[in-house]
């Protein structure tokens, strides 16, 4: 007779990564506990811009002393497709930056426990495109053309560099905060920020049972 498997071991450490203070407060004082989660949770904030999230992701997971912990980059983002408003969600199916692409783990996990995470709002699936700056006008209608349906400044770079240091899940979940009908520099700026921030809040259930899932046994 063959072994009994026992019950999956600890979940690997999960690092979430983001630019902003605004959004590492969103995220850490978010309606998840970290009693929930399965592993230590670590809400990373790298500092705007791909070369700074490249950075400090690459810092961070030098330091991390469990191998394979899973990474998701969070934060806000510009959506790209007609018909999105702020506060939408924006799950990655993978992210592209400079030519290359990084493939997401679990997308439909993810995807569906946000959906009932914050069922008020919209979750769109679909590659998420990096830029070295804020995008606005045309810019954004070239990006659209291209298939990706949101962009943002870190996501990209973070799991290129989360997969460049070990074999490890990724994932990219972004709120939109800028939206074709609804730029930046539009009246109604400030509600559409609130807005995003408080789903942003309430995604940590949703990454602890991505999370979660992860340990479960492939078929």
């Amino acid at each position: 007779m063959g072994d009994t498997p026992g019950p999956p071991g600890p979940a690997a450490p999960l690092l979430i990564a983001c630019a902003l203070g605004i959004e590492q407060l969103a995220l850490r004082s978010g309606r998840g506990r970290a009693g929930d989660a399965p592993g230590t949770v670590t809400v990373l904030r790298t500092g705007m811009g791909p070369k700074a999230a490249e950075t400090a992701v690459e810092r961070a997971l030098a330091q991390d002393r469990t191998p394979g912990s899973a990474v998701i980059a969070s934060g806000f983002c510009a959506g790209l497709a007609p018909g999105m408003h702020p506060g939408d969600l924006v799950v990655a199916d993978e992210t592209r930056d400079a030519g290359e692409s990084t493939a997401c783990t679990g997308v439909d996990v993810l995807a569906e426990a946000l959906a009932g995470a914050v069922p008020s709002r919209t979750v769109h699936i679909g590659p998420l495109t990096g830029s070295g700056h804020v995008v606005r006008g045309h810019e954004r209608a070239e990006l659209w053309a291209t298939g990706a349906i949101a962009v943002d400044m870190e996501s990209a770079a973070t799991l290129r560099t989360a997969v460049r240091t070990g074999s490890r899940p990724v994932a990219a979940v972004r709120v939109v905060v800028d939206a074709p009908e609804h730029e930046l520099v539009r009246i109604g700026t400030v509600r559409g920020g609130i807005s995003a921030f408080r789903v942003l809040r309430a995604v940590l259930p949703a990454f602890y049972e991505w999370h979660r899932s992860l340990l479960l046994p492939r078929r």
